[in-house]
């Protein structure tokens, strides 16, 4: 399925999509020393998250997506030179709101992250 929406986003900070279905979404992220807060190579939960969010938005995949709200939970940390996988599938479908389930596993699968993704279709691009 061809990339609807966030076509700029990028590949570096957030993420590749490896995969786009109806309703589902697979982006991959192999985490940097760029991305470590501390001399540990502890990832900030930031980029985690963008990625998942990266995923919700593309299993959305329409242009004009927003992301309203967010319950998530970080499960276990991420170290600088991990590669991450986002998992994100559309779980309720309300017309223009979609609650997005969305995971994000490390190399063993273990789950490092997961949450509920409140997004919105507007009828215009949310800058215009």
């Amino acid at each position: 399925m061809e990339q609807r929406t966030h076509k700029l986003t990028s590949e570096r900070l957030v993420g590749r999509p490896v995969k786009i279905e109806a309703g589902r979404a697979e982006v991959v992220l192999t985490t940097t020393d760029e991305m470590a807060v501390d001399e540990y190579g502890l990832v900030h939960g930031g980029f985690t998250f963008g990625l998942a969010d990266y995923a919700a938005m593309l299993a959305v995949n329409e242009p004009t997506v927003v992301l309203g709200k967010a319950e998530v939970k970080f499960l276990r940390p991420v170290k600088a030179g991990e590669k991450l996988m986002a998992k994100a599938e559309i779980k309720e479908d309300m017309g223009r709101k979609k609650l997005v389930k969305a995971e994000v596993l490390n190399e063993k699968g273990e789950k490092v992250f997961e949450g509920i993704f409140h997004c919105y279709v507007l009828e215009k691009h949310v800058l215009e």
